[in-house]
């Protein structure tokens, strides 16, 4: 399968581009500066681009077989989130490719609270990730109204953390997936694994899941 991976230089988009490659995937990096290239993990394919262009981005994408976004703004620049969505949604129907997405927990229902989610439970998300928050909600509230793409999108739980590759998790869809303790979480390696595997045999049509411990 040939990938374009946006976000690659980032923790999640890192470790999805080693999975892939690990399958025997080729793997086109997309990067918009040009210190970002020698962070690019080994064996990607690198090139500049920008995901705010979707006309840049539908020509990308030509000769792909399926685009991943692993974007995640910079502190400060949350906002930038929902607006590189669309375009990457716009682009991945103008070149009429499969578009899947990392996006965040924010919109995730938390189990036995009725109506809550983890953006608006009272005091389950510290300040200092609030803006994120909002703006992950506002990214997957964008892909739900959005009906030309065929996009997926994928949650992770709350706790995202670099770790260990185990090949293990368990999938949701609308809640939180918590084991026994309550706790949801899932290493970045295993993240990785549950979105290739969504890559290489597709499940979820224009909809979301979440993949945890």
């Amino acid at each position: 399968m040939h990938i374009i991976l946006f976000g690659a230089a980032g923790n999640v988009g890192s470790r999805v581009a080693n999975e892939a490659i690990s399958r025997g995937h080729t793997v086109t990096a997309i990067v918009r500066k040009t210190d970002q290239l020698i962070t690019l993990p080994e064996g990607v394919v690198d090139q500049l681009g920008d995901a705010g262009d979707s006309a840049l981005v539908a020509k990308l994408s030509e000769g792909q077989d399926l685009i991943i976004s692993a974007i995640r703004p910079s502190e400060g620049s949350e906002h930038l989130l929902p607006l590189l969505t669309k375009s990457l949604l716009a682009g991945a129907a103008q070149s009429k490719k499969r578009l899947l997405i990392v996006g965040g927990a924010a919109s995730l229902e938390i189990p036995g609270e009725k109506d809550q989610t983890v953006l608006t439970a009272p005091g389950f998300l510290p300040p200092s990730v609030l803006d994120i928050a909002r703006a992950c909600a506002e990214q997957h509230n964008i892909c739900r109204e959005n009906i030309e793409t065929k996009w997926t999108y994928i949650s992770p739980p709350p706790m995202l953390t670099p770790g260990v590759r185990t090949g293990h998790y368990r999938l949701g869809s609308e809640q939180l997936v918590v084991d026994q303790n309550g706790q949801s979480a899932i290493s970045m390696e295993d993240f990785a694994v549950a979105l290739i595997d969504e890559a290489e045999h597709p499940k979820h049509h224009q909809t979301r899941f979440t993949a945890a411990y």
